[in-house]
């Protein structure tokens, strides 16, 4: 039966065909040093995606996402929906990272660190290699009609991908609700979470179609990362690149023939084993995700033909021309600025405010703004406080300069047990004597770790002068 092949261009993407149906690739097996350390890379990934869950840090998860009680757990810091804004200068800071990383070494990311291409190339590509054969089997098998060994096959492999989808579902829905809800989930009536149990249904859906059928059609369509590089990279960006100064003209070198040819043979080996379907030699385009599959799969071809390695490798076009590579410019010094600027944000806004405990002052609901007899003006507040930590803590209520401001409190001390929150009321006088009007004031929270923070509050009342005017009359 013959195999269609289909010669990859730089005017149509070779994942569709030419009336819009999707072309299945089927990248072949390949080895090599590049290899090996991407698979290794990818494995520890999502070793460490299945195992943080089950990390405990402080008594909870090292990362867990808590939305009934909406607090968010990061390797031993709890965050509350006030220190949300702690999430805009990380993702600024890591989103500059990228530009950073684009800009040096291309899509290294996503050949190499993207959760979808780890997932996709070595879990779902291996089921499928595992059951169906190597490339030309599958796409033997791909063109052959349905019969009973097929059927059994494709049963088989469908199985394995939505086995893995539900697993990878239930270690996502971990980060919500913890293992051991889940494994509690798992073991009790689908009805008693169903909202957790239609989570399941949908990210087992969404993994097995992405994974299973969508594939690469989601780095090329709908990423929108990779279709910032033509905007982060240059000349100078280093990413897998064909030697054409080598390489052309391609073809295989005869025996007695007058004709010179480069290195390349033409044997179509680093476009078999590209996930995306393209061909290298035709410049850097936008579906090539550097992942070095290429670059094994010719450098193992070069070893056999007696040839140098290195046809194709990690460099710049300004490299490949001029065989001189500029890591240093201006783009790399912008983006670092603005990485710096992110992260230097976060830093200093999360030690400035995300302390262990939240604290808020209101004043007394349904109250008025103060109470002026002939004591004094009074005036009634509210403080809430949350304790962040996960161990019992205890915190002191003081007023600052209330002596210099001649206000009259009584000193507050109050114990919170793990992740706990309470609120009180405080009632401040300002004695008829001493009083000169509204003025700014500020309550100091202590913790028993010596942790402090200042909550600004406005003392209201009457005019002094008229006040006590009002008072003598009386």
């Amino acid at each position: 039966m013959a195999i269609e092949r289909k010669t990859p261009n730089l005017d149509t993407v070779t994942t569709i065909n030419d009336d819009g149906s999707k072309y299945n690739i089927h990248p072949a097996d390949v080895k090599g040093s590049f290899t090996t350390r991407r698979r290794l890379t990818a494995w520890f990934l999502i070793l460490v995606y299945i195992a943080l869950p089950w990390i405990q840090i402080n008594g909870y998860p090292a990362v867990f996402i808590n939305l009934d009680e909406l607090r968010f757990h990061f390797f031993g810091f709890t965050l509350l929906t006030q220190d949300l804004w702690v999430f805009f200068f990380l993702i600024s800071g890591l989103a500059f990272s990228l530009f950073v990383l684009a800009a040096l070494v291309g899509r290294v990311w996503c050949g190499w660190f993207c959760p979808y291409t780890v997932f996709l190339e070595h879990l779902y590509r291996r089921i499928e290699r595992v059951v169906d054969g190597d490339a030309t089997k599958r796409k033997r098998l791909d063109a052959a009609a349905m019969s009973g060994s097929k059927a059994v096959k494709r049963t088989i492999k469908w199985g394995l991908y939505v086995l893995a989808s539900f697993t990878l579902a239930h270690i996502f829905l971990a980060y919500f609700i913890s293992i051991p809800q889940v494994w509690q989930n798992v073991t009790s009536n689908p009805t008693e979470h169903f909202s957790q149990f239609l989570f399941i249904l949908a990210f087992t859906g969404i993994f097995t179609f992405c994974f299973g059928w969508f594939r690469e059609q989601f780095c090329i369509i709908l990423c929108p990362y990779g279709r910032l590089q033509s905007a982060l990279t240059d000349d100078q960006t280093i990413t897998v690149t064909y030697d054409y100064n080598r390489g052309e003209p391609r073809g295989k070198k005869r025996k007695f023939s007058i004709e010179e040819t480069g290195d390349c043979i033409d044997c179509r080996r680093c476009v078999s084993v590209c996930p995306t379907g393209i061909d290298i030699r035709n410049g850097i385009q936008l579906e090539c995700t550097a992942c070095s599959a290429c670059v094994d799969a010719c450098n193992d071809i070069m070893k056999k033909v007696d040839r140098p390695t290195g046809l194709i490798r990690y460099d710049s076009t300004a490299g490949i021309k001029t065989g001189k590579r500029k890591i240093l410019r201006p783009r790399i010094f912008l983006y670092l600025l603005l990485t710096v600027c992110g992260l230097g944000a976060l830093t200093v806004t999360f030690l400035n405010k995300a302390k262990p405990f939240y604290g808020e002052v209101t004043r007394m609901p349904g109250s008025t703004s103060f109470v002026a007899s002939s004591d004094g003006v009074r005036n009634t507040f509210v403080i809430d406080i949350s304790n962040k930590r996960n161990r019992e803590a205890t915190f002191t209520i003081k007023l600052a300069d209330k002596a210099s401001n001649h206000l009259q409190i009584e000193d507050r001390t109050l114990t919170l047990p793990p992740l706990g929150e309470d609120s009180f009321t405080v009632s401040i006088l300002s004695p008829i004597e001493t009083y000169k009007g509204a003025q700014d004031i500020h309550f100091i929270i202590t913790a028993d770790d010596d942790t402090s923070q200042s909550l600004p509050a406005r003392f209201m009342g009457p005019g002094a002068r008229l006040y006590k005017e009002s008072q003598q009359d009386k």
